[in-house]
């Protein structure tokens, strides 16, 4: 039950932020083991002015390409699974996109289910499995 941001640079086409989104999406559900149908995204552009980072800090380069994507997640993953997460999406999002792995920045934040409602004022129970 991930709810992601997705914050890039103004001036990416609604056809490649849309394509974004989905290799995105197909990464959680290969890797990250989110179910297909759990998908929710806020895409967000911002002027040039509005997103500032630093072009070295811990990678080679990044340019006016950078994407951020902040990741609220209620299930907890192994680092492993981080890991996997980590090197598939700037795998794919650069096969298929040009979109270079020094661009990407993940951040991933976990909260509990009862920090969720997805709908009719219920708090969310995921059911556990012993």
């Amino acid at each position: 039950m991930p709810l992601t941001r997705i914050t890039v640079r103004e001036g990416m086409s609604d056809a490649r932020l849309q394509q974004l989104s989905a290799l995105y999406h197909q990464t959680l559900v290969e890797v990250f083991e989110v179910p297909p149908e759990d998908k929710f995204q806020i895409l967000e552009i911002l002027p040039a002015g509005a997103l500032i980072y630093h072009p070295h800090y811990q990678t080679g380069r990044r340019d006016q390409g950078f994407i951020l994507f902040q990741i609220l997640a209620g299930k907890p993953r192994s680092t492993a699974v981080k890991e996997r997460l980590y090197a598939r999406l700037a795998e794919r999002l650069h096969a298929e996109l040009g979109i270079h792995p020094d661009n990407l920045m993940v951040v991933i934040q976990m909260n509990g289910s009862e920090e969720w409602s997805f709908g009719q004022g219920r708090m969310f129970r995921q059911e556990v499995s012993l």
